[in-house]
């Protein structure tokens, strides 16, 4: 059997049109971007070149696009400094975000004794709107909420507007984790006002360790990196330009044939339901995957009607790649705590998994994973 590679939430592959930019920019536009002659100038060039089109994008400003190493980075740039230099006492998030939030905003309470609160979630992983909007009433204590768009092992996507009003209406800052929304929720920072986000190339088919964060230009950020004065002075460090050529490229692709991947990726989702249906009687589907206006189109958390050992292993002997929850997971014998958080004691017990697509997949692949879990499963 072929390999399957049902894991895009985890990383996507490289798309052949930004192999062949980022190996076009590292033959003939090597220069130092903070070089002063022409070899510089033209490196310097591309990167701002990239800064822009990435604005354009997400309707903001070039000067409030920031490049880092990914989205954990982009992430903690915000949270320190809305805690270091923003003066933020009180962090409201949920427990179904991302560690590199959930573990940096627990990181800051201990080290600033800042508070931390989560807003409560329901089975199918829905924030609740009426407390997270009563929270923020509550006293005048200088709030940021970190709520991420996309889930990345539920799918499920934030009613950003919402969140967005309740924030404004309460001078409150808001940040999110949009790294695995990107490319498959459009985003208008201008529509939907969205103080931070962060971006991380490789969930989009760019290259792994390079990503942005989007810092709305009425906050003044230091530097968690110290040295020379690259990005404005938000992160030393020569830019890793060729990355940067890739991550432009490849979110090019993602927002220029978006319509056409957003239907093929939910038709091959929708497809993958309805076969799992048929022929897995019992099974259920953890957060919003059936609700095609709140779930990401590319991400199916399937739970299976009963426990069954060692399934990612035994689907990985067939071929098969995919995920029991997040990614950075991976090794650990620890479950997912977003599952944790969400599901009943006794359907916790039961074998979920995360399947995640992309353009380059197809309806074979489908029908032969499903043969597969079918004869794993015994149904």
């Amino acid at each position: 059997m072929q390999k399957i590679y049902f894991d895009n939430a985890a990383t996507t592959p490289l798309d052949p049109d930004v192999i062949r930019a980022m190996a076009e920019h590292m033959t003939d536009n090597f220069g130092n971007p903070s070089s002063s002659h022409g070899f510089g100038r033209k490196a310097k060039a591309e990167l701002e070149t990239a800064r822009k089109k990435i604005a354009a994008y997400f309707n903001c400003s070039a000067s409030e696009v920031v490049f880092t190493a990914g989205g954990s980075e982009a992430d903690n740039m915000v949270l320190y400094n809305a805690v270091k230099e923003l003066g933020v006492k009180r962090i409201i998030s949920s427990p179904l975000e991302h560690h590199a939030v959930l573990h940096t905003i627990e990181a800051l309470g201990k080290e600033f004794n800042i508070e931390i609160v989560y807003v409560s979630v329901d089975g199918q992983g829905e924030i609740d709107y009426e407390e997270l909007e009563s929270l923020l009433n509550s006293g005048d204590t200088k709030t940021l909420v970190s709520l991420m768009l996309v889930n990345n092992e539920l799918g499920n996507i934030l009613d950003a507007s919402r969140v967005s009003e309740i924030c404004k209406k309460t001078n409150t800052l808001f940040h999110s984790d949009t790294v695995q929304g990107i490319g498959h929720v459009p985003i208008d920072l201008k529509g939907i006002p969205i103080d931070f986000i962060a971006a991380s190339a490789h969930k989009f088919h760019g290259p792994k360790g390079v990503g942005f964060a989007i810092i709305n230009k009425a906050y003044k950020f230091e530097p968690m990196l110290h040295g020379g004065e690259q990005e404005m002075g938000l992160r030393a460090g020569t830019e890793n330009t060729h990355s940067i050529v890739g991550l432009s490229k490849a979110l090019s692709l993602a927002m220029d044939h978006f319509n056409e991947d957003k239907k093929f990726i939910s038709d091959l989702k929708q497809y993958f339901i309805q076969n799992l249906k048929a022929k897995i009687p019992g099974i259920e589907f953890n957060g919003l995957s059936e609700n095609p206006d709140r779930s990401a189109f590319h991400i199916l958390n399937v739970r299976f009607p009963r426990e069954i050992p060692m399934l990612l292993f035994n689907l990985d002997l067939k071929g098969v790649a995919a995920s029991g929850g997040s990614a950075c997971q991976s090794g650990s014998s620890k479950g997912s705590h977003v599952l944790g958080a969400i599901l009943s004691e006794e359907d916790a017990k039961l074998t979920s998994v995360r399947f995640s697509f992309s353009k380059f997949n197809t309806r074979k692949e489908v029908d032969q994973v499903i043969e597969v879990l079918v004869s794993l499963t015994g149904k």
